[in-house]
């Protein structure tokens, strides 16, 4: 793997974790696909995962960007009462490992923690992802993104701002 590829990836995904800590939507939507899909499987058992969103039970499921504008539309306009008042999130990501499917297009598999600090209680969400990565214009954009969530006992919400 060329040392630029890797550190071009590892430098997209800590800024696509930045603007989610700072709430910049409009950003942070730009770092999708509009086909982008976006996928948190639930666990069927200890160690198995669902495999396909159409076939069995998802945390969250987008087929395309326009699951996530929908979410940043009610963030901002205050119609999610399950994210009023907004958390604040610290995203920590790390052991990324980037694999060169063709030259404008990458697998980027990281692990990461979301700290959580919302009603006076901290909390956190941890995992892997899993990223279809395109270059378009000299930057990264989002095609797929798969999440595995490793403590899915969710004590309150889970949202896409919290992987």
């Amino acid at each position: 793997m060329n040392t630029d590829i890797q550190k071009s990836v590892e430098q997209f995904l800590y800024r696509k974790a930045d603007l989610c800590d700072r709430r910049q939507w409009v950003e942070y939507l730009e770092l999708f696909d509009p086909k982008s899909e976006f996928h948190i499987p639930q666990w069927e058992s200890e160690h198995v995962y669902t495999s396909d969103p159409k076939r069995g039970m998802s945390l969250i499921y987008y087929a395309t960007r326009a699951g996530l504008e929908d979410r940043v539309f009610r963030l901002g306009t205050g119609k999610s009462a399950a994210s009023s008042p907004m958390p604040r999130t610290l995203h920590q990501i790390s052991n990324v490992v980037v694999r060169s499917l063709d030259a404008e297009h990458v697998e980027a598999q990281a692990k990461w923690v979301t700290h959580v600090y919302r009603f006076g209680q901290s909390s956190y969400f941890y995992g892997d992802s899993t990223y279809s990565l395109r270059l378009a214009d000299s930057s990264w954009v989002i095609m797929k993104k798969h999440v595995v969530l490793q403590n899915d006992t969710i004590d309150s919400v889970l949202d896409f701002y919290h992987v």
